[in-house]
């Protein structure tokens, strides 16, 4: 950075300030236009991959047949499944994030002209658009069209409060029984949510939306007991000693040893007191017991908690085993590149579990659906002689893996953890544990002959009589 004659700053380039600003200018209007060209493909796309066919939508033949779902409200198009499946990969995405973008597009382009006009026109951005959109998926036809009607002109300008305030108003006027059904719900709104544990910091956020008498039950016994915290000698702050006091109530319900009895068989039971951790640590049994070998070098200070997926400290695992009534398990340690093949199709969870602390997530393009809710995808079909091995074991969440299944999609193992996808439109993308990558150009990957489809699959199938 340096001065000009002027007095005016200039980058490491030698282009001024108001040179850069122009600029970033021309960069934004570049980035819009771009924006607004996807939102027309979308649109375009969602119009040529119509299904409309619905009979038997509910049959186990969908299966196999392509199926039209819906993505938008009421009156939007139904659009194939299969098809989605690749267009997100295109764009991106994950499965789920993918398809509710493209949702709310599609909700625009055909339920709220007004305002896909206004974005075509450049005078209300995408994203505004799009959030608009989300509002409006669940009304009927009648309110999205009085929502498109009365917002398209104003939604450059209008607060997001007087937008909800609009389809508030749109539900009561053409659907009273859904705004009454809403009011009851808010009422019931009520959760108390632990969310995940901060990376490499062992604490947790929680929150919650409680009823007025248990909030104020509850805020009293915190407080009381942080009280009696501070009066014990604790010198933690108000703050810290609540918190504590939060965990020492759950202890305490943990430590409960109530009678309960079996719905079946009538016989009394105990709970069983305690904490229940599962860890998956890779450290040292030195850093495990706190036993000093002088210089630390090479000795991991680290851990990951497996409920988590996130590091935490050393120092955080010996105070969590400490905790009185922990149970502690200990599992060998595994040999992802082992080979450990079984003659049956069915998956023992003992394969389950290496497939899954090797790839850890769905390995589709742009998912990232957790391995242990995955399906196990033989990758060389177990009929066509396959192994049920970890090498031949790729996790697959359940719509990808119907989308390789039956929809054309195609892989290869490169490596175990290493996977080259292809898409029935010949799109290609390279996927390992840095992610997803996109082939560009393509690179050819030998096709797989196409699998006989089962009797069901034909449409003048009928099953057999008993």
């Amino acid at each position: 950075m340096k001065q000009t004659r002027s007095g005016w700053a200039t980058g490491s380039d030698g282009r001024s300030t108001a040179e850069l600003l122009r600029d970033l200018a021309d960069g934004v209007q570049a980035r819009q236009r771009v924006e607004v060209e996807e939102f027309r493909n979308v649109i375009a796309w969602a119009d040529a991959n119509v299904v409309e066919d619905l009979e038997g939508a509910a049959t186990i033949r969908d299966s196999y047949v392509d199926t039209g779902i819906p993505i938008a409200g009421p009156g939007a198009p139904l659009v194939s499944e299969f098809g989605l499946s690749e267009l997100v990969a295109t764009l991106g995405r994950s499965l789920d994030g993918g398809r509710d973008h493209v949702g709310k597009v599609i909700e625009c382009g055909w339920r709220l002209p007004r305002v896909r006009d206004a974005v075509y026109a450049g005078k209300v951005p995408v994203w505004k658009a799009l959030r608009v959109a989300d509002l409006t998926r669940t009304l009927t036809a009648e309110a999205a069209a009085f929502v498109d009607r009365n917002l398209a002109f104003a939604l450059p300008t209008c607060t997001w409060v007087q937008v909800e305030r609009l389809v508030a108003e749109a539900i009561a006027r053409f659907d009273p029984q859904a705004a009454e059904e809403r009011r009851k719900e808010s009422a019931d709104h009520r959760h108390f949510t632990i969310h995940p544990t901060e990376t490499g910091k062992g604490v947790t956020h929680i929150s919650g939306v409680l009823d007025a008498a248990d909030a104020m039950d509850l805020d009293q016994a915190l407080s009381r007991r942080a009280t009696v915290l501070g009066q014990l000698g604790c010198e933690e702050s108000l703050d810290v000693r609540r918190s504590i006091a939060a965990g020492e109530l759950a202890r305490h319900d943990l430590s409960l040893d109530l009678p309960l009895a079996d719905p079946d068989t009538g016989e009394l039971s105990r709970t069983v007191p305690g904490r229940k951790v599962e860890l998956f640590v890779h450290l040292t049994d030195t850093a495990l017991t706190g036993i000093s070998t002088g210089v630390r070098t090479g000795c991991s200070t680290v851990g990951r908690w497996g409920n988590t997926q996130t590091p935490v400290s050393v120092e955080q695992i010996r105070r969590w085993c400490a905790q009185p009534g922990t149970s502690v398990i200990v599992r060998p340690v595994v040999d992802l590149a082992e080979h450990v093949p079984v003659d049956s199709y069915e998956i023992p969870d003992r394969l389950r579990r290496r497939v899954e602390l090797r790839d850890h997530t769905c390995r589709a393009p742009h998912c990232n659906r957790r391995a242990e809710r995955c399906d196990l995808d033989h990758a060389h079909p177990h009929a066509a002689g396959g192994s049920t091995c970890p090498c031949n074991l790729v996790p697959l969440c359940r719509r990808h893996h119907r989308a390789k299944t039956f929809g054309y999609w195609r892989y290869v193992i490169v490596q175990p953890g290493t996977y080259l996808w292809s898409s029935p439109h010949g799109q290609h993308w390279l996927v390992d544990h840095t992610g997803t990558r996109v082939l560009d150009p393509p690179r050819p990957v030998d096709p797989e002959p196409d699998p006989d489809p089962p009797d069901w699959a034909d449409p003048d199938w009928t099953e057999p009589a008993p």
